[in-house]
């Protein structure tokens, strides 16, 4: 049996960390699994992760412990190998990716289901400066970047505006999550 991989992505500040921590909520006991990034950032700002130093993150690169992984913004993100190992069990696996790393997840996983979340860029830019991560300097220039993805033909695509209500987009969301979960 082979589950279903959701990739989601988006800019920053379009909630995507929202939306997950909501169909969390919403659907326990499904089979769906939500898998964690490592990221070379502190733990905490609101995401659940595994925080690892470069060091750490290096050597379990080394040594093949994730089955996707990106730079990003002067950080590194990986997807544990567990997420094949749920695959092959059958669940249906969510994880945060990246557009700019879409082709490469597309490869090993060309079955993914692609969901793209995306919000006004006045919002976003509110989003970002609440969070106080980076100067306003900084926060223009991620806005400035608009990373552009080609999906190829036949991969499934849902774009999911987060700019008004959390539950509005949250809900959207959780019902691509459960078709997913039907279809295994």
């Amino acid at each position: 049996m082979s589950g279903q991989l959701i990739y989601v992505m988006g800019p920053s500040g379009a909630g995507k960390d929202s939306l997950l921590s909501f169909a969390r909520e919403k659907i326990p006991g499904e089979p769906v699994v939500f898998a964690h990034r490592y990221i070379t950032r502190a733990a905490g700002e609101g995401e659940n992760h595994v925080a690892l130093t470069q060091e750490e993150f290096a050597a379990r690169s080394a040594l093949g412990l994730f089955a996707l992984e990106w730079s990003s913004h002067a950080l590194r993100y990986g997807i544990g190998i567990e997420l094949d190992a749920w695959l092959a069990r059958g669940c249906t696996v969510v994880v945060n990716g990246s557009r700019a790393h879409l082709a490469q997840a597309l490869a090993r996983y060309p079955r993914a289901a692609v969901v793209h979340v995306d919000a006004a860029p006045d919002i976003l830019e509110a989003r970002l400066g609440a969070r106080a991560r980076e100067t306003p300097g900084q926060v223009a220039a991620r806005l400035a970047r608009r990373a552009t993805f080609t999906l190829p033909q036949g991969v499934s695509l849902t774009v999911i505006d987060n700019s008004g209500a959390l539950e509005e987009a949250g809900h959207a969301f959780v019902e691509v999550v459960r078709r997913a979960a039907t279809r295994r």
